[in-house]
């Protein structure tokens, strides 16, 4: 099992939940987080703009291994190709414990 976390502006929302969805994720769950970065070195276009807060979501996926590369895919695919600075970003963190079963 992993556990992913996702970061995307609002305006991304609808596709985001529809990558999950169609790479065979069976739940997840997402709240509204203010994106902030205060240094422009560090993590480029993580959170938007230096010094400003972004309207953002975070999406908390806990998924079977089976499922992790289609999400990369398709994100990858999304994110090539947006016109626009912001993109849907993610990273994975592999558990080794769990109470899931």
């Amino acid at each position: 099992m992993k556990l992913l976390l996702i970061t995307a502006v609002e305006e991304f929302e609808k596709d985001v939940i529809n990558i999950l969805k169609n790479s065979g994720v069976k739940a997840f769950s997402y709240q509204s987080v203010k994106g902030f970065k205060n240094d422009k070195n560090e993590m480029k276009n993580w959170f938007g703009k230096y010094d400003i807060a972004v309207d953002s979501l975070l999406f908390t996926v806990f998924s079977e291994y089976n499922c992790v590369d289609s999400i990369y895919k398709n994100i990858n695919e999304f994110n090539s190709m947006q016109q626009t600075v912001p993109h849907i970003h993610i990273v994975t963190i592999n558990l080794e414990d769990e109470n899931f079963r």
